[in-house]
């Protein structure tokens, strides 16, 4: 990594850091997610800075950006546009919908309808989407940032899993440490939101950076690694579903961009093990015969980090 790279992702983390306090680690994970091409999911409850992250994150280089607040009643046109008939020119027209941005902010994503959630589903995976036969590319770099409440919440529907899938890293923010919580008071949050973050980059920058991600080395060995890890996934009579293949890319292009985000053009067995919850607990599914009383997500988590201690890290 060159020296004006490493600044820009330090100045990319600084201007983050200074709406979202407390919070290094989630603040890495989105950079990590926006460098591997891929989209976040924030979950936890109101309030705690959800938004914030995705506004800050958006606004800290120059590009297109989308807020998309979902709700019960809105279709699937309402994210991805719609043909309207021209009576001048006599066909039809397409209206680009809200999802035509570099950055879209998909807020709440689990108030809207499985109907609506599925307009998103090509638009994540093959960036770009098809209306009425037609198939329209997305600008680049593209990104989805969606947020979401906990699905006990009143209100909510549970993301399917081919939604989930679509998804590189999941993240909790949680509440903030006292310290933090005071700074927050001291700064009055109101004056310092997301929206206000100053760029410190170019869109161009980013689809250069996330070049060079792709081309940080990855050790057959470490493929090994992370392979053993997704079949134990598989084989385990405690998850009703592993991890796809999709979610083995996925694993290597995270710890690819962590490579990166650390100044490395070399991947590390601790890029791969640090990156196996944030990129696999969402994606594996717990079999009820052993639910217990632990939330869903906890739950995984705790199997996947089983599956971690019992898999030998290459030397």
């Amino acid at each position: 990594m060159t020296t004006a790279t490493s600044s820009l992702i330090s100045q990319l983390q600084g201007a983050i850091r200074r709406v979202i306090r407390g919070k290094d680690e989630a603040i890495e994970l989105a950079l990590i997610s926006l460098l591997a091409r891929g989209h976040l999911l924030i979950e936890d409850v109101p309030g705690v800075g959800k938004t914030t992250l995705a506004q800050a994150l958006a606004h800290s280089f120059q590009c297109s950006f989308q807020r998309i607040q979902f709700t019960s009643d809105m279709l699937p046109s309402d994210v991805v546009g719609i043909s309207v008939f021209n009576q001048i020119e006599q066909q039809f027209e397409f209206k680009p919908g809200p999802i035509f941005a570099n950055i879209v902010l998909a807020d709440e994503i689990n108030r809207t309808t499985p109907k609506t959630q599925s307009a998103l589903l090509e638009a994540m995976n093959e960036a770009q989407v098809t209306v009425d036969a037609h198939t329209h590319a997305l600008p680049q770099p593209f990104m989805v940032l969606a947020t979401q409440n906990p699905i006990e919440h009143h209100g909510t529907y549970p993301l399917p899993e081919s939604q989930m899938d679509r998804f590189l890293i999941r993240i909790r923010m949680g509440y903030p440490a006292r310290e933090s919580e005071k700074e927050i008071l001291r700064s009055q949050a109101n004056a310092h939101s997301g929206s206000n973050v100053q760029p410190v980059m170019e869109a161009t920058d980013v689809l250069a950076m996330q070049r060079t991600v792709g081309a940080v080395r990855v050790d057959d060995s470490l493929l090994d690694y992370s392979l053993e890890i997704v079949e134990k996934t598989r084989q385990n009579e405690r998850l009703v579903l592993g991890v796809s293949p999709r979610g083995s890319l996925m694993l290597q292009r995270a710890a690819q961009a962590r490579a990166f985000v650390e100044g490395r053009d070399f991947c590390l067995p601790d890029d791969f093990k640090q990156m196996v919850l944030p990129v696999f607990a969402h994606r594996v599914v717990v079999n009820a015969r052993y639910a217990t009383t632990q939330k869903k997500v906890a739950q995984a988590e705790a199997i996947l980090s089983e599956i971690l201690d019992s898999t030998p890290v290459p030397l």
